[in-house]
């Protein structure tokens, strides 16, 4: 089975219900690649600085690919992230203010955040998984607990890792969840921040799943097989394609049956 990007987002939209395209998340370490990466693709960039995760809405809300530069990103915690700058005190000073009750205790929380290198990437795309044209550094979901649990679920099955362990911060939900996930190719789940909840616009409660690039396809395969053994997608209520119908397959009283032409 060779799935392409098109028949995987298909697949995972109609099988898990998404409310949001998935996010190919495709980290560019220099003008070469992004001059290859915009020449396969229709590429958008920001009229005006924006954060991350204001740019990851244009993908999963609109279906647009969006390519950030250091220039046009605005969210400080973004650039750590992706080691366009270094944290500085007016960063621990915020840290402190908001989360943490000391000020050594917000320089521990900045500096053992995930952050790529310095000088390790040129620019970073986002944009809906089903448009891309190479292979997404990271899969970044928007989606509900229960629609997590199906993609973790099924990514554990296919990566043979048991269990996944998520990397919660404080901020950078959608940027340091992400860097996580590619730096140690493993799946992550995290709650929204509170700059996501905002400007990345997930006032509905959605939770964040990273899914490493690399296995992403084998994910989806599994989620197939299950599929094709159970008879739908569901694993609370096998045999039922919604995976929203999480009561008991036992109980007597949530139950139907077809009434007959004459009712």
């Amino acid at each position: 089975m060779s799935l392409t990007h098109k028949e995987m987002q298909h697949t995972l939209m109609e099988r898990l219900r998404l409310y949001h395209f998935p996010v190919a998340v495709t980290f560019l370490r220099n003008e070469d690649a992004i001059a290859g990466f915009c020449e396969q693709a229709e590429v958008f960039a920001p009229s005006s600085p924006l954060t991350f995760c204001q740019a990851e809405t244009a993908a999963r809300m609109q279906g647009k690919t969006v390519l950030m530069r250091p220039g046009n990103m605005s969210c400080r915690m973004a650039s750590i992230a992706f080691g366009w700058q270094e944290f500085e005190e007016k960063d621990v000073e915020m840290q402190r203010k908001r989360y943490t009750r000391t000020l050594e205790q917000a320089r521990h929380v900045l500096a053992d955040r995930p952050k790529l290198p310095k000088g390790f990437l040129a620019a970073a795309a986002v944009g809906p998984l089903g448009e891309a044209t190479i292979e997404p550094s990271v899969v970044h979901f928007y989606c509900e607990p229960l629609q997590a649990y199906h993609l973790l679920i099924d990514y554990m099955a296919a990566a043979d890792q048991y269990p996944v362990r998520p990397y919660l911060s404080t901020g950078s939900a959608a940027c340091g969840g992400s860097v996580f996930s590619y730096l140690e190719q493993s799946a992550n789940m995290v709650t929204a921040c509170a700059g996501s909840y905002s400007s990345g616009k997930t006032e509905r409660g959605e939770l964040n799943v990273m899914i490493p690039g690399g296995s992403i396809r084998a994910s989806v395969e599994r989620l197939l097989e299950r599929v094709a053994e159970s008879g739908g997608a569901s694993a609370t209520r096998p045999g039922d394609p919604f995976p929203g119908l999480d009561v008991c397959g036992n109980c007597p009283l949530i139950k139907f049956k077809k009434l007959e032409k004459n009712h």
